[in-house]
């Protein structure tokens, strides 16, 4: 499909379109059909399949975390919405919420812009708003639709990538403060944004839609700085790399996961479940570091995981999360 597109356009095509083999990605889902990218889109179009797709998604996780806590929608007081691949105003929650039988008086907070590092940051945002008012139920759910973003009529390199490694997907989770069954115990979090480094990541925006903008240099970056603000992450929740047993990462790709395992010092490959879920569904974006903890979970993990991303700005995020007996 990405030859059909792009092969006629753009030079050394060939050699360019091996990023599709090398990402490690079997499958990727789409909330249009293949055949929606054979004509032209601008944002009206891409606007009615981002609130459409992304709507049916919403209820169907939320549906899901409720029935897995036990919950009834008119149990959660607040709802944190973490987007940034579409437009909506009135926002997803204000849509679907009323149907899923949710109160009127719920609070809710939408984030945008913050990329792949938003499903990490909406953790750490939810958790907070938790622990800060005992008795509060947050519902956290995060969504992305990168297929709509796919521009076949532009032929840049960082189009081709995108095309590579880009999914949609979604991901919910409940947050609580009390006693009770729970899957862990969130604790501190923290993020760093590096100065000057806007043109890493994120969109451009044109008529047509929105565009993506990812530098070649992104690995490098990491492999030079992760590592810094890692410790200084650590140093802020007042923890040392021992009491970490595990990073569960962001899959951005496989030259960023090589990149942070060097960055980290740990063997090449040892992200092992960030690389399944990358070959099971690509870059999702936000919710992927939700699908890492998800499997991460039923493998029987217990200890105190870092949850952390990167994204856009160019922005490290950083979460704890304590899995098992205190």
């Amino acid at each position: 499909m990405a030859r059909a597109f792009f092969g006629h356009r753009i030079a050394r095509y060939d050699v360019l379109a091996r990023v599709f083999a090398s990402t490690g990605i079997q499958r990727r889902y789409s909330v249009v059909p293949l055949t929606w990218f054979e004509e032209p889109h601008g944002w009206p179009e891409r606007t009615e399949a981002y609130i459409s797709g992304a709507s049916a998604l919403f209820e169907d996780v939320v549906r899901k975390a409720l029935a897995a806590a036990g919950l009834e929608a008119h149990q959660v007081d607040a709802v944190v919405t973490v987007s940034s691949t579409g437009v909506a105003t009135p926002s997803l929650e204000a849509r679907v919420l009323p149907g899923l039988g949710f109160r009127p008086d719920v609070r809710r907070i939408p984030i945008f812009g913050l990329g792949c590092a938003g499903g990490v940051t909406g953790f750490a945002t939810a958790a907070r708003m938790a622990a800060g008012e005992p008795g509060m139920t947050v519902l956290l759910v995060t969504l992305e639709l990168c297929t709509l973003a796919f521009r076949m009529d532009r032929a840049t390199k960082p189009d081709i990538v995108s095309a590579a490694l880009f999914g949609d997907g979604a991901a919910a989770a409940i947050f609580r403060t009390g006693s009770g069954p729970a899957i862990g115990r969130a604790g501190g979090a923290t993020e760093h944004l590096w100065a000057n480094t806007i043109d890493i990541m994120g969109w451009s925006t044109d008529p047509a839609g929105l565009g993506v903008i990812l530098s070649r240099s992104l690995p490098d970056f990491v492999a030079r700085n992760y590592r810094v603000e890692y410790d200084r992450a650590l140093e802020r929740l007042g923890l040392v790399p021992a009491d970490i047993d595990r990073v569960l990462c962001h899959p951005g790709g496989t030259k960023v996961l090589e990149a942070i395992e060097s960055a980290l010092e740990v063997p090449n490959g040892s992200l092992s479940v960030e690389r399944s879920v990358m070959r099971d569904f690509g870059n999702m974006s936000s919710p992927t570091v939700l699908f890492v903890l998800e499997r991460t979970l039923a493998q029987g993990f217990r200890g105190t995981a870092m949850l952390a991303a990167l994204g856009p700005g160019f922005t490290a995020s950083f979460a704890t999360l304590r899995i098992g007996d205190d």
